[in-house]
């Protein structure tokens, strides 16, 4: 069997359980009078304006005969009116009446609820991990769906240090072949940092997106230059590049820095970097001293770059 044939029990199975555990198998969604395909359509009339047929069924991707079935039941239930369009009278366009938004309202009030009691049903761990894994099925099935959400920077919790040891691992080998000579020089930065620092003068922070983690940095201080902090581990993942994140990070830690009384960032970084570089570049960082690096294979020249605060 091929590998998209061996998928095609899990896809299916998936399938089975979300429509049963959100109930979309149900005649009346919500325990409304209104069916899926119905509430659909209240939803995108709720959110957009000048909506003709062509278009919501361009949508939906719904057959437009089916979608005309449909309109034609709110229709009658004054849940939706067609309104001509001043530009050209013989066009028109839909739109919610009163009587559909408040019934809009009610169901857009209840989906939050029910998916709200759901999601409390999990520990906060597991908790996580649906959402983030949501948001990365949502990605994979649609990369354009994602390309707005915003990005959240947060401080970093229980499981962070180990997923920040891993996509560096594999993330600078896949593209540099870098190998497990960086994923030690790595492992070693983490376990300093996890076994003991000064939260007041030191921190770790990872980018998220879309419930999913995008990418890391942590600020931590220079053990032999007082007044310095350290700029370590950024990364930004590939669905992420290009989005600001990098720029975000690095930010927060120069705000930090200053907050914590630094008068100095400095960093350690390799000429082939050039994504980073351009990032701390932008950032007000200057490179002051460089060398040729045969730690994670030939070739490389490494880089301290630094900034006065």
């Amino acid at each position: 069997m091929s590998s998209s044939g061996e998928g095609v029990d899990v896809v299916r199975g998936f399938n089975r359980l979300y429509t049963r555990r959100l109930g979309l198998l149900d005649q009346h969604h919500l325990g409304s009078e209104f069916g899926l395909g119905e509430v659909r359509v209240l939803y995108e009339l709720a959110h957009h304006d000048g909506l003709t047929a062509a278009t919501l069924a361009r949508t939906l991707d719904l057959d437009p005969g089916h979608l005309s079935r449909m309109l034609a039941r709110l229709r009658r239930r004054r849940m939706v009116r067609r309104d001509r369009t001043p530009a050209d009278r013989r066009a028109s366009v839909l739109a919610l009446t009163p009587a559909g938004r408040r019934a809009f309202a009610r169901l857009d009030r209840r989906a939050g609820e029910e998916i709200a009691t759901l999601l409390g049903s999990f520990p906060p761990e597991r908790r996580r991990a649906l959402v983030q894994g949501l948001g990365a099925l949502r990605t994979l099935l649609d990369p354009a769906a994602g390309a707005g959400e915003p990005v959240l920077i947060r401080s970093q919790r229980v499981g962070d240090l180990g997923w920040i040891l891993e996509r560096h691992g594999a993330l600078y080998d896949e593209e540099y072949g870098w190998g497990e000579g960086f994923e030690a020089v790595v492992a070693q930065v983490i376990a300093q940092f996890a076994r003991g620092h000064d939260a007041r003068r030191e921190g770790c922070w990872i980018a998220e997106r879309a419930g999913r983690r995008a990418g890391s940095v942590m600020l931590v201080r220079h053990p032999e230059r007082e007044g310095v902090a350290r700029l370590r581990l950024l990364l930004v993942e590939p669905s992420a590049r290009g989005l600001g994140v990098g720029r975000a990070l690095v930010e927060t830690c120069t705000h930090f820095a200053r907050t914590a009384g630094y008068t100095r960032v400095t960093l350690w970084t390799q000429s082939v970097l050039g994504a980073a570089r351009a990032i701390y570049a932008k950032e007000g960082y200057v490179k002051v001293s460089e060398a040729p690096n045969t730690e994670f294979g030939e070739g490389l020249v490494s880089e301290i770059w630094e900034r006065v605060l």
